[in-house]
């Protein structure tokens, strides 16, 4: 019986979660996914100083402090994917700066700007994946970017509500995180999950899969933040699945037989309703849904920490 992780390739599409290109090429990936936190890291490896280089050099041409460092900070996200796209052999997600994730106007405007970089490049937008926070305002964003063929992997997703928001903005890809709903669970009720199939995250994982499945949405789905493999093992099946390194490690050195858990022909069986998605009915579900409301403030709190703290890091270079 061949390892873990192979087994699951059978399944489900892999992703890497990192922005280290030595650790890209050991798993060989289909795709790549980044985001601030993780360029953050892969930035301080002395290997990549030179795409830091070339991005301060780019933005140091711009004289208005502000207009700089968001150059800066997008040339850089767009030097790491380059490199990236010429190890994996489909796509590559950037995400635009969380500090936009309530101003639509902003979000589209950036996001066009990364895909122009990515083609002046020579990549086609067709391997290029637009991370946006799925606030109300990202799925707007989506929607439009979606129309003119810019493709959106709508993240931090922590409730049906947040996902068929997406799916009805026409995402081509959504990121539901199941470790940090295991995690919000374990603090707020100091209880340990037994069982895999009984993990919150997993549970959530499956509930909007399968609300798509049956209702024939195109935007597929992509579990992501987990905290260990048997939350992996219970979403076999999942369109995707973005996992960090450690994991894939631990999944290549194991020999658990993988089962499918999730199909369509399983969501077809499923007795499910419609949700409602306007803004009122959004804002008022996500607020009605603590979790998921402190979770997804939190994610883009993170990532604009991580964020400034690589601008604070970078900015002395700026000439």
């Amino acid at each position: 019986m061949s390892n873990s992780l192979e087994q699951l390739r059978t399944l489900t599409t892999i992703v890497a979660d990192t922005g280290d290109f030595g650790l890209i090429e050991k798993f060989k990936p289909q795709d790549c996914t980044t985001n601030p936190s993780l360029i953050m890291k892969a930035s301080q490896i002395p290997a990549y100083k030179p795409l830091v280089e070339e991005a301060i050099a780019f933005a140091s041409k711009y004289t208005d402090e502000k207009e700089r460092i968001e150059w800066l900070m997008d040339r850089l996200a767009v030097n790491f994917g380059l490199e990236i796209l010429k190890i994996v052999p489909g796509r590559v997600s950037t995400e635009v700066d969380a500090q936009l994730s309530f101003d639509t106007d902003a979000m589209i405007n950036r996001s066009r700007r990364l895909i122009k970089m990515y083609e002046d490049a020579g990549i086609s937008r067709e391997r290029i994946l637009i991370k946006l926070a799925s606030t109300w305002e990202g799925c707007q964003a989506c929607k439009v970017l979606e129309a003119e063929g810019i493709h959106c992997n709508m993240t931090l997703i922590f409730s049906l509500t947040q996902a068929v928001a997406a799916a009805e903005a026409g995402a081509t890809l959504i990121s539901p995180f199941v470790g940090r709903i295991l995690d919000w669970f374990v603090k707020s009720t100091g209880k340990q999950v037994e069982k895999p199939e009984e993990d919150p995250g997993v549970v959530s994982v499956h509930t909007i899969y399968n609300y798509f499945k049956k209702f024939g949405y195109k935007t597929v789905v992509m579990g992501a933040s987990f905290r260990n493999i048997y939350e992996i093992i219970e979403l076999a099946g999942c369109d995707l699945l973005t996992v960090s390194p450690a994991l894939l490690e631990k999944l290549g050195s194991e020999n658990i037989e993988i089962q499918r858990k999730l199909s369509p022909e399983i969501a077809a069986t499923k007795d499910i309703e419609r949700i409602p998605c306007d803004e009122k009915s959004f804002r008022w579900m996500l607020n009605e849904d603590e979790m998921a409301t402190t979770k997804l403030s939190e994610g883009i709190r993170l990532f604009t920490k991580d964020t400034r703290a690589l601008i604070n890091q970078l900015k002395p270079l700026l000439k």
